[in-house]
């Protein structure tokens, strides 16, 4: 079965949102390395709306010569999970709609190996409380930010188990996590 693993640059105080804006001084040799790990791992990507709009907004027309992710984003099947999109136009991509546990397991029953979620923080929400979720990786960063959308809701509790941990010169820490909600 395959799995589903979600991964997120964090700071101290768990805020997801807007890395771009706190977390390029901490990008090291290591971090592209935990990135390109999971992204050779993966064989598919995962996203909702929000996600989906932004990257195929920006991504699709994009070469490696541009930027060496848009080799790999363009071509890898995509999931969008929505309920409000009817169509999806990018590259690979497949709307995903109807009841969210049903259709993640028909995903996961599908020949294949990771599917990846990078972002889409709603969407990692929902499949934690609904335990699709297998492995949470975490780029946590030495930095508190002091606002902006945090991953773990008020009232969230899944229990997980750390994996692996290494900290990077940089002072990042990469954790993994498996799930052990059922």
């Amino acid at each position: 079965m395959r799995k589903i693993v979600a991964s997120f640059f964090m700071s101290l105080d768990g805020v997801v949102e807007s890395p771009d804006q706190w977390h390029f001084p901490y990008f090291s040799e290591e971090m592209g390395a935990a990135v390109g790990a999971l992204m050779s791992e993966s064989d598919a990507m995962m996203m909702g709306r929000v996600t989906y709009e932004s990257w195929a907004a920006y991504w699709p027309g994009k070469t490696d010569a541009d930027d060496p992710f848009a080799g790999f984003i363009n071509d890898i099947r995509k999931y969008v999970v929505s309920s409000t999109l009817d169509t999806v136009e990018w590259q690979n991509s497949t709307l995903v709609k109807g009841d969210l546990v049903e259709e993640i397991i028909k995903l996961k029953q599908q020949p294949g190996t990771t599917i990846g979620i990078s972002g889409s923080t709603n969407l990692v929400r929902s499949l934690m409380r609904h335990g699709l979720l297998d492995e949470l990786r975490l780029l946590v960063h030495p930095i508190v930010v002091g606002k902006g959308q945090r991953l773990f809701e008020e009232g969230l509790e899944i229990p997980m188990r750390l994996v692996s941990s290494e900290t990077f010169p940089t002072g990042v820490l990469s954790l993994a996590y498996r799930s052990e909600a059922k």
